[in-house]
């Protein structure tokens, strides 16, 4: 069988084989470089967890960077989507109580719900999976400078949901305000999961989101003050 000539093997295309064996090398590259770390995870010891020889890893990948960075945007699209879901799931106007917001936590607003929403979501999808956590938050750290700018545009991207968040009870706040405190807030929930997870992951990811949710509620409200 010839896999340029489209005949199909084990009900399998050539085209659906490279997929199938791609995804494995992902899920391989996320357990080798989630627990051991990237910077010593080699491409044969990927390979090796992913039953694959080394040239089904160069079939889809140029180097392990390249492998890296494919394995970061998968993760983030999945962390995107469930943060997105969770926002979008609470009506403009909605109470505090749609949000998950503790008593005593929130002003009531559709806001305040929205962000705590999307911030429960977004702290799950990391916690949930420790792996997960690191290649998000260390191992793509440093790597290189096409790196670092695939990571700025990620927290550039939270940052404006942020701001976008803000903006449901049709408060207007000043822009250049808003995208400072929305970047700062992004870098302190970062780092927050960073020292949870450095921390051996003692504390409770509910008590993460809470925290996370009355640190949105203050930066919210110094923006609203400064317009």
């Amino acid at each position: 069988m010839s896999d340029s000539s489209g005949r199909r093997y084990a009900g399998l295309s050539a085209e659906e084989r490279t997929a199938r064996r791609r995804t494995a090398i992902l899920a391989a590259a996320l357990d080798r470089f989630g627990t051991e770390g990237y910077r010593v995870g080699s491409v044969k010891q990927v390979c090796r967890t992913a039953k694959l020889t080394e040239r089904y890893f160069y079939e889809s990948f140029a180097d392990r960077e390249d492998c890296l960075g494919a394995l970061y945007d998968e993760l983030i699209a999945d962390l995107r989507d469930a943060t997105h879901s969770a926002v979008d799931g609470i009506p403009t106007g909605g109470s505090a109580a749609e949000g998950g917001l503790s008593e005593g936590g929130a002003r009531g607003s559709a806001a305040d719900a929205a962000a705590a929403a999307g911030l429960e979501a977004f702290v799950r999808n990391l916690t949930g999976d420790p792996r997960r956590a690191r290649v998000v938050l260390i191992e793509v750290v440093g790597v290189s400078e096409e790196m670092e700018r695939r990571r700025h545009r990620v927290l550039r991207e939270f940052a404006d949901l942020a701001v976008t968040v803000w903006t449901r009870d049709g408060v207007q706040t000043p822009p250049e305000e808003a995208r400072l405190a929305a970047t700062a807030l992004v870098g302190g929930v970062n780092h927050l999961l960073v020292d949870w997870l450095m921390d051996g992951r003692r504390t409770d990811p509910a008590v993460l989101s809470r925290l996370c949710t009355r640190l949105f509620q203050a930066a919210r409200r110094s923006v609203e003050g400064a317009g």
